[in-house]
């Protein structure tokens, strides 16, 4: 699995894996840490046709700024024509997602892997 880090923050880290940016949250994102991250995010998430993970395996606390990041880079990503997962396994975070809608405008996958093959074509299929 080949990884190279781009670059980090206290609350943020970039990296680049199999052929997606990872943008992995951390700490506390809230007011604060979400000014820190938006610079970061803005970069990562408007070029055309990226296709970007937010990695949310690392919070501790996630309040309605860092659904406001999450809301900001998928319709970044999305206008750009490109691809966005999300990971998100605690289920606090969860159930935020689901009473805001937004778990249905980015379904949550349980690990990184699962989002990374979210995005790999399908095998085919021999019919016999």
């Amino acid at each position: 699995m080949r990884q190279e880090s781009a670059s980090s923050t206290r609350h943020l880290r970039v990296r680049h894996l199999r052929g997606h940016t990872v943008l992995e949250f951390r700490g506390e994102i809230d007011i604060a840490s979400a000014a820190e991250i938006v610079p970061h995010l803005d970069r990562e998430t408007g070029r055309p046709g990226a296709r970007v993970v937010l990695d949310l395996g690392g919070i501790e606390f996630f309040d309605c700024s860092g659904l406001r990041l999450l809301y900001r880079a998928r319709s970044r990503v999305l206008d750009q024509g490109g691809q966005v997962h999300l990971v998100c396994a605690h289920p606090l975070t969860l159930r935020m997602l689901r009473i805001t809608g937004l778990a249905r405008l980015l379904p949550p996958r349980p690990t990184l892997d699962e989002a990374l093959g979210v995005s790999r074509p399908a095998g085919r299929r021999t019919v016999r």
